[in-house]
Parts: C-alpha cells; structure tokens; sequence
C-alpha cells in the first residue's frame, strides 16, 4: 500500500468510531499539520474536530475519497484547503484548479445539502527567506507566488460566493510588511510551525463556534 493509501485505510477505521454530525477539516499537507484538537482543549464549549488532511494531495485527492474524508462522518460544518499543490504542479492552470474546486464543493452539497462548509483561503508563502536557494525555491514553488496565490483566492471567495458556502481570509493575517508569510511562522517558506496555526484558529474560531 502507498502513504495515500494507508492514510485512507487509517480513516475508514477512524471514522468507524467517530461521532457522526461534528466538524471536518479536508485539504493536503496544510491542514494535515494543523494541530487543530491539541489546540482546542482549552475552547468552551468544547468542539470536536475530524482532521483528514493528507499530506502532498492535489484536489483530485478529496474527489476520489470524499466517503472518507466527509461523507462517512456526515459533518455539520466542513472546513476545507486544498489546492496549493496544484498550483506548485509544473501544468497548474487556475482555470482547472477552480474547476476541480467547484466540484469538490458541489458534490458535498448534492450529498450532504445541510452541511455548511467553509472555503479557507490560500496561506500566503515566502520565497525570500535568509539563505535560500532561489532555483530550488523556484522549482519546489513552481506558480505559486503570492500574486497568484492572491489572485486565486478572489477567484475562490467568487466561487464560494455563488454556491453559498463562506469563504474565510486567513492570507492577510499571516503576512509580514512585505506581504510574505511571516518568517517566525514558516518551516521553509510554504509550512507552519504552530505559532502561525494559532493566528489561524484565532481568525477561525467565530466560524467553529457558530451555531447552524
């Protein structure tokens, strides 16, 4: 079995025993990193959190697993990121990645019509870190600059827009006076430390404790 496969195994045998009508979290390597339950222990009211992120996915990761990431827990709110592996994919076109999005979002509405989900933005990424390689950082970003990144994210707030779902800005909240991701908050210019997830769930928590 591949690291996908496993992973996916791991959450048919998790959601098994998993409350039905919580929260989810879907998307790749980003959400898959967010400590999210270590870091609302201390939250009241409690909120109980189902993480199925998988690290390196590409949006076509969620349509072929949508029973185990979502529909097997019949969340009532889905937070999903997903799609910045897309966009550092050497053939990424925005047109595609909106595409696969819509599909993604819409699915979820067909199967599950009570479940409100939320579109994260984009995180933004930082490719002018001290002593980096910029050929390297070229070919590990690929398109994904922050320009782009800024312009997908209008492009997905439209799209969240036009089928009802909330989109949420956690972009501008994590950047630096030059409009990186914050230097103290990233691994290596795309990942997070848990500092950088704490300005996350701060800019995410009225929308985990809302009532629907």
């Amino acid at each position: 079995m591949t690291e996908f496969e496993i992973k996916v195994q791991n959450f048919r045998c998790l959601n098994a025993v998993a409350k039905k009508g919580e929260t989810v979290f879907v998307g790749s390597s980003l959400c898959e990193l967010f400590p999210i339950s270590e870091m609302l222990q201390n939250v009241e009211p409690r909120i109980r959190v189902y993480n199925r992120g998988i690290g390196g996915d590409v949006t076509d990761g969620p349509l072929r697993r949508m029973e185990e990431s979502i529909f097997a827990l019949e969340p009532k709110k889905v937070f999903i990121n997903i799609g910045t592996n897309d966009i550092s994919s050497p053939d990424y076109t925005r047109e595609r990645l909106l595409a696969q999005y819509r599909k993604i979002l819409e699915q979820i509405q067909a199967r599950l019509p009570e479940t409100k989900i939320y579109v994260l933005s984009y995180y933004p990424v930082n490719r002018e870190l001290p002593g980096v390689d910029f050929a390297q950082v070229a070919a590990m970003f690929g398109a994904r600059t922050n320009d782009e990144l800024r312009a997908v994210n209008g492009a997905l707030e439209a799209l969240a827009s036009s089928l009802g779902c909330t989109y949420i800005d956690v972009f501008d909240c994590l950047t630096d006076e030059n409009g990186n991701l914050r230097a103290e908050y990233t691994v290596e210019g795309m990942h997070m430390y848990a500092n950088g997830y704490a300005v996350v769930l701060d800019r995410l928590l009225p929308y985990l404790l809302e009532t629907i």
